[in-house]
Protein backbone atom coordinates (compact mmCIF):
# COMPACT_ATOMS: atom_id res chain seq x y z
CA UNK A 1 0.00 0.00 0.00
CA UNK A 2 1.51 3.55 -0.98
CA UNK A 3 2.42 5.96 1.77
CA UNK A 4 0.68 8.74 1.45
CA UNK A 5 1.89 12.23 2.97
CA UNK A 6 -0.07 14.07 5.21
CA UNK A 7 -1.42 18.36 4.80
CA UNK A 8 1.25 20.92 5.92
CA UNK A 9 -0.98 23.67 7.05
CA UNK A 10 0.77 26.54 6.94
CA UNK A 11 -0.25 29.87 9.36
CA UNK A 12 -0.24 33.03 8.86
CA UNK A 13 0.54 35.58 11.23
CA UNK A 14 -3.02 36.72 11.67
CA UNK A 15 -3.35 33.10 13.11
CA UNK A 16 -1.78 33.66 15.95
CA UNK A 17 -2.39 36.97 16.84
CA UNK A 18 -6.12 36.61 16.65
CA UNK A 19 -6.31 33.21 18.26
CA UNK A 20 -4.17 34.76 21.52
CA UNK A 21 -6.34 38.33 20.92
CA UNK A 22 -9.76 36.63 20.79
CA UNK A 23 -10.50 33.28 21.52
CA UNK A 24 -7.54 31.24 22.76
CA UNK A 25 -5.72 33.53 24.90
CA UNK A 26 -2.70 31.87 26.19
CA UNK A 27 -3.55 31.78 29.97
CA UNK A 28 -7.03 30.75 29.83
CA UNK A 29 -6.89 28.15 27.02
CA UNK A 30 -3.28 26.87 27.09
CA UNK A 31 -4.51 23.10 25.68
CA UNK A 32 -4.32 25.46 22.49
CA UNK A 33 -1.15 26.14 22.10
CA UNK A 34 0.34 23.39 23.43
CA UNK A 35 -2.06 21.35 20.45
CA UNK A 36 -0.03 24.03 17.91
CA UNK A 37 3.13 22.30 19.55
CA UNK A 38 2.15 19.14 19.28
CA UNK A 39 1.32 19.28 15.56
CA UNK A 40 4.17 21.38 14.68
CA UNK A 41 6.58 18.61 15.98
CA UNK A 42 4.54 15.71 14.02
CA UNK A 43 4.99 18.08 10.81
CA UNK A 44 1.33 19.05 10.35
CA UNK A 45 1.57 22.90 11.17
CA UNK A 46 4.11 24.99 10.37
CA UNK A 47 5.26 28.82 9.64
CA UNK A 48 7.59 30.32 7.20
CA UNK A 49 10.00 32.70 9.09
CA UNK A 50 9.20 35.61 7.15
CA UNK A 51 5.44 34.89 8.55
CA UNK A 52 6.77 34.64 12.22
CA UNK A 53 8.43 38.04 11.96
CA UNK A 54 4.98 39.68 11.43
CA UNK A 55 3.46 38.23 14.90
CA UNK A 56 4.87 41.78 16.93
CA UNK A 57 4.43 43.03 20.14
CA UNK A 58 5.74 44.58 23.29
CA UNK A 59 6.68 42.77 26.56
CA UNK A 60 3.78 42.21 26.99
CA UNK A 61 2.22 40.40 23.99
CA UNK A 62 2.55 36.86 25.26
CA UNK A 63 1.76 35.49 22.23
CA UNK A 64 4.49 37.42 20.32
CA UNK A 65 7.12 36.54 23.13
CA UNK A 66 5.71 32.86 22.69
CA UNK A 67 6.80 32.66 18.49
CA UNK A 68 9.85 34.34 19.52
CA UNK A 69 11.12 31.68 21.75
CA UNK A 70 13.92 29.27 20.33
CA UNK A 71 11.69 26.15 21.16
CA UNK A 72 8.78 27.54 19.47
CA UNK A 73 10.79 28.71 16.75
CA UNK A 74 12.96 25.21 16.23
CA UNK A 75 9.01 23.30 16.38
CA UNK A 76 7.10 25.44 14.23
CA UNK A 77 9.31 27.00 11.65
CA UNK A 78 9.16 25.71 7.82
CA UNK A 79 12.78 25.04 7.87
CA UNK A 80 13.37 25.23 3.59
CA UNK A 81 14.26 27.31 1.23
CA UNK A 82 11.59 29.44 -1.11
CA UNK A 83 12.29 29.83 -4.87
CA UNK A 84 12.59 33.41 -5.79
CA UNK A 85 10.84 32.53 -9.35
CA UNK A 86 7.84 31.31 -7.61
CA UNK A 87 8.17 34.09 -5.07
CA UNK A 88 8.31 36.87 -7.97
CA UNK A 89 5.45 35.09 -10.07
CA UNK A 90 2.89 35.12 -6.63
CA UNK A 91 3.50 39.04 -6.56
CA UNK A 92 3.42 40.11 -10.31
CA UNK A 93 0.87 37.71 -11.14
CA UNK A 94 -1.55 37.30 -7.94
CA UNK A 95 -0.58 40.94 -6.94
CA UNK A 96 1.37 44.07 -9.06
CA UNK A 97 2.76 42.91 -12.66
CA UNK A 98 5.39 46.07 -11.50
CA UNK A 99 5.48 46.64 -7.72
CA UNK A 100 6.64 49.75 -5.90
CA UNK A 101 8.15 49.93 -2.25
CA UNK A 102 4.81 50.81 -1.55
CA UNK A 103 3.37 48.16 -3.49
CA UNK A 104 5.67 45.75 -1.12
CA UNK A 105 4.84 47.09 2.17
CA UNK A 106 0.84 46.60 1.49
CA UNK A 107 1.35 43.27 0.32
CA UNK A 108 3.65 42.38 3.55
CA UNK A 109 4.73 39.04 3.31
CA UNK A 110 1.69 37.83 2.12
CA UNK A 111 3.31 36.12 -0.80
CA UNK A 112 5.40 34.05 1.16
CA UNK A 113 2.57 32.19 2.13
CA UNK A 114 1.40 31.29 -1.10
CA UNK A 115 5.10 30.75 -2.65
CA UNK A 116 5.98 28.04 0.34
CA UNK A 117 2.34 26.63 -0.45
CA UNK A 118 3.38 26.23 -4.41
CA UNK A 119 6.63 23.61 -2.64
CA UNK A 120 4.21 21.28 -2.57
CA UNK A 121 0.65 22.42 -3.94
CA UNK A 122 -1.03 19.33 -3.46
CA UNK A 123 0.24 18.72 0.25
CA UNK A 124 0.41 22.43 1.94
CA UNK A 125 -2.75 24.18 3.15
CA UNK A 126 -2.53 27.89 4.04
CA UNK A 127 -4.38 28.82 6.82
CA UNK A 128 -5.27 32.60 7.26
CA UNK A 129 -8.05 34.48 8.66
CA UNK A 130 -8.43 36.75 5.81
CA UNK A 131 -11.87 36.88 4.37
CA UNK A 132 -11.77 36.58 0.70
CA UNK A 133 -12.53 39.83 -0.90
CA UNK A 134 -12.39 39.24 -4.88
CA UNK A 135 -13.23 42.82 -6.10
CA UNK A 136 -10.11 43.99 -4.00
CA UNK A 137 -7.46 44.26 -6.14
CA UNK A 138 -3.28 45.08 -6.32
CA UNK A 139 -1.42 44.77 -4.05
CA UNK A 140 -4.31 44.58 -0.87
CA UNK A 141 -5.41 41.34 -1.98
CA UNK A 142 -6.77 38.75 0.40
CA UNK A 143 -4.52 35.65 0.81
CA UNK A 144 -7.20 33.51 0.14
CA UNK A 145 -8.28 35.48 -3.31
CA UNK A 146 -4.51 34.56 -4.35
CA UNK A 147 -4.59 31.25 -3.48
CA UNK A 148 -6.95 30.41 -5.38
CA UNK A 149 -5.71 31.99 -8.52
CA UNK A 150 -2.89 29.63 -8.08
CA UNK A 151 -4.64 26.86 -6.77
CA UNK A 152 -3.83 26.46 -3.32
CA UNK A 153 -6.13 25.76 -0.46
CA UNK A 154 -6.57 28.08 1.52
CA UNK A 155 -9.03 27.80 4.55
CA UNK A 156 -9.37 29.63 8.13
CA UNK A 157 -8.79 28.42 11.93
CA UNK A 158 -11.90 26.47 12.30
CA UNK A 159 -11.13 24.30 9.18
CA UNK A 160 -8.08 23.38 10.71
CA UNK A 161 -9.19 22.97 14.36
CA UNK A 162 -11.62 20.50 12.71
CA UNK A 163 -8.71 18.68 10.64
CA UNK A 164 -6.46 18.31 12.84
CA UNK A 165 -9.05 17.79 15.58
CA UNK A 166 -8.57 19.99 18.47
CA UNK A 167 -10.33 19.60 21.93
CA UNK A 168 -9.54 20.88 25.51
CA UNK A 169 -11.68 17.77 27.32
CA UNK A 170 -12.73 20.41 30.17
CA UNK A 171 -15.31 18.58 31.16
CA UNK A 172 -13.62 15.14 31.19
CA UNK A 173 -12.02 16.89 34.60
CA UNK A 174 -15.78 16.97 36.27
Amino acid sequence: MPVTKSKIYILDANVIIHAHDYYYHMNRVPEFWSWLLHHADNGHIKMPIEIMEEVKGGPEAQHAQWIKSAEVKKRLLLDEEWSEEVLNEVITTGYVAQPTEDHVELMGQDPFLVTYALGDPGNRVVISNETSKPSVKGAKRKVPDVCKEFGVECYNIYHLLDALNFRTNWADGL
